[in-house]
């Protein structure tokens, strides 16, 4: 099992997802972007994409896909969550709301505001943060003062949803609501999620900060 990331990118939930569940992969880590500056990555993922993650003939190219992939294929884990479960629906719901809702506007404020500065769209950029928190408000009156997203323990919902935290704490788009602040504390306090941030950082960079 291989999984392709870029440092920062959304390929960090199924990296994340890896340590958690504590299995044996090889990883690549790309210059960003990987279509134009990865040799030969087209010919694995034509979209150009990240993440991928190539499992023997399987090959998949979303990031929460490939979550749902591994904890559904390592049975025994319990950062999945069954259909017989209580909360279920919740699960699913913050799932893929945590890519679809909440990380596609920053994508767009990354694209107008960091990448694409010429085109002088700067104005939508801002626009596409204020949705960004007007849908994370949302998710805060969902959550009130639950510990985990959904159910009593940390599952892979925990992890898609906090990368988009991740990327807004990293972006400095502004301040998280109370409850949601203090989730993300939590969350970037686990022992897996800091064994990913080591995974994807460069070791140039690990030396200097050592230094």
């Amino acid at each position: 099992m291989k999984l392709y990331h870029c440092q920062g990118a959304r390929s960090f939930r199924p990296l994340w997802t890896l340590e958690e569940l504590g299995i044996d992969y090889d990883l690549e880590v790309m210059p960003f972007p990987p279509r134009f500056k990865q040799e030969g990555y087209l010919d694995i993922n034509p979209l150009g994409t990240v993440p991928t993650l190539v499992d023997e003939d399987t090959v998949l190219t979303e990031s929460v896909a490939i979550c749902h992939y591994l904890v559904e294929t390592n049975i025994g884990t319990t950062l999945g969550m069954k259909p017989t479960e209580a909360d279920y629906g919740t699960y699913l719901n913050f799932l893929y709301q945590s890519d679809a809702t909440l990380t596609f506007p920053q994508t767009l404020f990354l694209r107008y505001k960091v990448f694409e500065t010429e085109r002088n769209l700067g104005q939508a950029g801002d626009d596409y943060v204020q949705w960004f928190f007007s849908r994370l408000r949302a998710v805060a009156r969902m959550m009130g003062d639950r510990e985990f997203v959904a159910g009593d323990r940390f599952t892979i919902a925990d992890i898609c949803f906090s990368y988009a935290l991740k990327l807004a704490a990293q972006l400095e788009l502004g301040e998280f609501p109370e409850n949601v602040a203090a989730y993300w504390e939590r969350m970037s306090a686990r022992d897996g999620y800091k064994r990913a941030i080591a995974k994807e950082t460069p070791e140039k960079k690990k030396k200097k900060k050592d230094g």
